[in-house]
């Protein structure tokens, strides 16, 4: 196999396991939301929680869905014109992460929590 298709099918295999990610996160955190619902905790908690849930499975599956893109564009074919669409690609899912961890957190990534009840006492784990 030369190296090109062998570039071609890591990068593939990569953006498929970020859209993997994305889809099993969502599935998991779909079915905890529905068992929390079962139980006695507030409406208001378990949505926050579902939507946290679902909001770091699309942040994990992007980042990969960016590699994936990273090697697949840089590395088979590094024309000016594939890295600046690569870089709008990125700016794109950039902005996209940011705005999620801004809505998940409610706060931007570099500043600090200051909201009690965005602690991480909603652990997915349900600790």
């Amino acid at each position: 196999m030369p190296f090109e298709e062998a570039v071609e099918l890591v990068g593939q295999v990569v953006e498929a396991v970020g859209i993997g990610v994305i889809v099993l996160g969502a599935a998991l955190a779909t079915g905890r939301f529905l068992l929390h619902l079962r139980g006695r905790e507030p409406w208001q908690r378990t949505y926050r929680i579902y939507r946290r849930g679902v909001g770091q499975s699309i942040l994990l599956g992007l980042e990969f869905l960016v590699a994936g893109d990273i090697i697949r564009t840089v590395v088979i074919e590094p024309t000016f014109r594939s890295v600046g669409i690569l870089a709008v690609i990125i700016a794109i899912r950039t902005f996209l992460s940011l705005e999620l961890e801004l809505e998940i957190e409610g706060r931007w990534p570099w500043q600090r929590a200051t909201r009690p009840d965005l602690d991480d006492d909603d652990d997915p784990a349900g600790r």
